[in-house]
């Protein structure tokens, strides 16, 4: 089922949860080992992150080094298929510009198609970490609209070989990223709002936001966003704070502000437990204070947390 689908047969808010990939080597019981415990929660579908390549240098016997791409979490496709029939719940693949060509996405495409996972969430993604900024695969799409039209045009059964005629239609529902407190490339929020705008007139269907702490500047983008007439479903992505640590890496990695209320209650604990205390005990708030408002969903990016999670959704049903 679509997630527009879920969304609008919906009389309460909804619970959705977004998994890594494990990193290579290891089982799908560790995806299972991480979701088993979140599934009584009758979440209506769980989203599975893409991570694009890295390149790596391997010292070689005779003391020169070899470049290598590696790609230490592969399996997105694979675990959404395993997801769906585990669990008998819907997939979303995340799906990524950085790593990918034109063609790569499009067999990609066609594999989920062909599994009945008719739902994506189309990404940039972030640069490599040996690269200053975001660089595309030769023949790959350099922005994120450049990969959602290259869905949708799929979706009207258009691929790239054109002597492809009659093809097959997809049929994914396609959603974005929205940043409540501005894509940190974004020159102005008024930029960045009018690039949302394009994807959603080039055919997504609902918005993802980046995390944040502060209920009150999701509630400020859901209304800008309005004003700007984009009428999607805007879902709230959610995630605790766990340790101190968090204090400085989230609003370097995604330039999220965290309020000072909550930053410095971490501040004061003296171990990690007592940090993710705190951090459960502002998600569980945040929570509730969004369900009253009715949002659509509430996601959790549980990213190696379900225990933290479990506990906050627990407070919720």
């Amino acid at each position: 089922m679509k997630v527009t689908d879920h969304i609008q047969q919906a009389k309460d808010t909804l619970i959705s949860f977004e998994v890594l990939p494990p990193l290579k080597g290891k089982s799908i019981s560790s995806i299972y080992d991480h979701l088993d415990p979140l599934m009584e929660f009758k979440p209506s579908w769980i989203n599975v992150t893409y991570h694009r390549s890295e390149t790596m240098f391997k010292k070689k016997t005779d003391g020169t080094f070899e470049k290598i791409d590696v790609r230490k979490r592969p399996g997105t496709v694979g675990i959404c298929a395993a997801i769906m029939n585990h669990y008998q719940v819907d997939a979303v693949p995340h799906i990524i510009c950085g790593g990918f060509t034109k063609r790569d996405t499009e067999d990609a495409l066609i594999d989920l198609n062909f599994l009945g996972i008719d739902n994506v969430l189309v990404l940039r993604g972030d640069a490599a970490k040996n690269e200053a900024a975001f660089e595309p695969e030769p023949g790959g799409n350099s922005y994120a609209i450049d990969l959602l039209k290259q869905v949708s045009r799929l979706n009207h059964g258009l691929y790239l070989d054109e002597d492809i005629q009659g093809g097959g239609k997809t049929n994914f529902c396609i959603g974005v990223a929205g940043y409540p407190e501005k894509h940190f490339e974004a020159p102005n929020p008024e930029i960045d709002m009018n690039r949302l705008k394009e994807k959603v007139e080039a055919g997504a269907e609902y918005i993802m936001t980046q995390m944040f702490f502060d209920n009150s500047k999701y509630f400020a983008f859901v209304d800008a966003c309005r004003k700007n007439g984009i009428n999607v479903p805007i879902i709230p992505g959610l995630k605790p704070i766990t340790n101190k640590k968090q204090l400085s890496v989230l609003p370097r990695i995604f330039h999220v502000d965290l309020p000072t209320e909550l930053s410095n209650a971490i501040m004061k604990c003296k171990t990690d437990a007592e940090c993710e205390q705190i951090g459960t005990e502002w998600l569980i708030q945040q929570s509730r204070e969004l369900k009253k408002q009715g949002v659509p969903v509430l996601h959790y990016y549980t990213l190696g947390k379900p225990k933290v999670i479990h506990n906050v959704v627990k407070e919720l049903v």
